[in-house]
């Protein structure tokens, strides 16, 4: 079974989105498996304090080793083989390459990141590869840890209602998608292309790549050689 075991200050808001639709129909019929441990467990003193003010000044708190660190190696045996992944706005971008190279695995632990990160020397002692979901700033990593989750969980086998649900989605071959139509024919002046309707599968395999071509031109030519 793919596991997921998240670290996080706040595990109530799990497993949120990733307990409904194609994820949570999968959790339910144990194709993966969440749990969340919660970092403050291991905080210090009466109000079980997790971070502290940056060394060298500045705003906001940031996460102590100490504290993190003693949370991972509570609930983490020295044999578990799963990638350890800090959400960070300064990691390596989640790709769809990425994520399928993590379906394909025993699972993933996942660490949340609030204030203004966690201590440097936890990521280096502990060994967490820092991954990032876009250019952006988030209130801590439990959204983003959701995102990796729903992203590799439904590539698992058993999850999507075809084999090949995912084939053709964007970036599984270097390209966006092409466009998707579906009834009525017609739909406020608007028909489908008619070569979608011909029947003639070479001929709607060769426009749809086309398509893709040129909707990653468009829009992300950076995707492109």
């Amino acid at each position: 079974m793919w596991s997921a075991t998240v670290f996080t200050l706040y595990p109530e808001m799990f497993p949120g989105p990733a307990g409904m639709s194609l994820s949570g129909d999968a959790l339910a019929r144990g194709i993966w498996s969440l749990e969340t441990q919660n970092i403050r467990e291991q905080g210090l003193g009466r109000h079980r304090a997790v971070d502290d003010t940056p060394a060298g000044g500045g705003p906001g708190m940031v996460i102590r080793a100490d504290v993190l660190a003693a949370s991972l190696d509570a609930h983490l045996a020295a044999e578990d083989l799963r990638p350890r992944l800090l959400m960070s706005p300064r990691g390596a971008p989640l790709t769809q390459a990425r994520v399928r190279s993590l379906s394909t695995g025993p699972g993933v632990v996942v660490i949340c990141g609030r204030f203004e990160g966690v201590d440097e020397r936890v990521i280096a002692g502990r060994q967490l590869e820092e991954v990032s979901i876009g250019d952006y700033v988030l209130s801590g990593g439990e959204i983003a840890s959701l995102v990796l989750l729903d992203a590799c969980v439904r590539l698992l086998p058993g999850v999507m209602g075809k084999t090949d649900s995912g084939s053709e989605e964007s970036f599984e071959n270097g390209l966006l998608e092409y466009p998707q139509y579906t009834r009525p024919r017609e739909w406020e002046g608007r028909s489908i292309p008619e070569i979608l309707l011909s029947g003639d599968h070479a001929k709607i395999a060769k426009w749809r790549h086309e398509q893709s071509v040129r909707l990653t031109r468009e829009r992300r030519p950076d995707l492109l050689p």
